[in-house]
């Protein structure tokens, strides 16, 4: 891209795996400058980064941000909940849309040559006992991957000065790590407690990734130049079954995986009895059906193509991506 080492802007680089992608950039020796509403924590990265705060929405503020950059990893979004209220649904089209189309507009006017956009496997919808590909329909349920869907067209739509595309697109299979919030840290924590017992046979199916290497992911998308224009998934290379994910856990935990089981339909029944009643009473629900089809959900996605086509070799697999994340819980007391 540049005679000289690129000069990368991240936003969202003190959200979840924002840390990831600038230790990545660091390796990589790249210059670093990063758009973010919060200011990072005393040493979540090394001096020398350029810190900026600043809202992904606010037009002025991102061509501040991106004056004199070579490339831009978009990582700020509003991230997945489950079972979101509907006046929910502006604020992920505000952000997520919105907030991408404002870094897409600043990067082409400042003339940056390439845009790496953290998207996620959520937009295909179950795979239904398939294997989904790049090349597999877009299905998105829920608010979150139907706003990462609308914000990928504008991402790839967008071209250089000179016509070529502006935007990579790197769909990223459910992302874990000792920072990760969400089901699988959920899912972790029950474990650890032994208060959680599997839902249905486990034969559904699941793609990961190891936050370290999504951040690597994210600087080859940034430099390579076979990149732009397309769209990749970014997995650890293998599916995994939901009882393959819950005995990598238990092993990583040092405790014999749970020997009862839950019958689906019981369980998503008892959810729903739970949900309505909450609701009747103006209560929040500590289970809701959002969850139960969540967990039960196939979700089997081939990362194969970036492998092949832009070399990307996933340093940690299962079992070793999850010993590290128990071991950094462990250190941080989250675990």
């Amino acid at each position: 891209m540049t005679n000289h080492p690129p000069r990368i802007l991240v936003t969202g680089a003190t959200g979840a795996v924002g840390p990831r992608v600038v230790a990545s950039l660091v390796e990589a020796d790249c210059g670093i400058r990063t758009l973010s509403l919060d200011s990072p924590p005393g040493g979540l990265w090394p001096e020398g980064i350029e810190i900026q705060l600043g809202d992904i929405t606010d037009r002025s503020a991102v061509q501040t941000a991106m004056q004199g950059i070579d490339a831009v990893i978009h990582l700020a979004a509003l991230l997945h909940i489950v079972n979101p209220p509907p006046s929910l649904q502006p604020e992920y089209e505000r952000i997520n849309v919105g907030g991408t189309a404002a870094v897409v507009e600043a990067a082409r006017q400042a003339g940056v040559g390439r845009m790496v956009f953290f998207s996620t496997i959520a937009v295909y919808g179950d795979s239904a006992g398939g294997i989904l590909t790049e090349d597999s329909p877009a299905r998105p349920d829920s608010f979150y991957a139907q706003t990462k869907l609308a914000a990928e067209g504008i991402v790839l739509a967008a071209k250089r000065a000179d016509g070529r595309p502006l935007g990579t697109v790197l769909r990223l299979g459910a992302v874990y790590g000792g920072r990760i919030s969400g089901n699988y840290r959920r899912l972790l924590i029950a474990l650890a407690r032994g208060r959680f017992a599997p839902i249905g046979p486990g034969t559904n199916r699941r793609t990961l990734v190891y936050d370290k290497d999504a951040g690597r992911a994210a600087v080859l998308a940034a430099v390579h130049p076979d990149a732009a224009g397309r769209i990749f998934n970014v997995t650890d290379g293998k599916i995994h079954t939901m009882n393959a994910v819950i005995g990598i856990l238990c092993d990583a935990l040092g405790r014999r995986p749970p020997r009862l089981t839950l019958p689906v339909n019981t369980v998503r029944g008892l959810a729903g009895i739970l949900e309505d009643g909450a609701r009747l009473c103006g209560l929040s629900s500590p289970v809701v059906r959002a969850t139960i089809d969540k967990y039960t959900e196939d979700a089997a996605v081939d990362g194969r193509r970036f492998c092949e086509q832009l070399g990307f070799v996933p340093r940690y697999d299962l079992a070793s991506g999850w010993r590290e994340t128990v071991a950094e819980m462990r250190q941080s007391g989250d675990l």
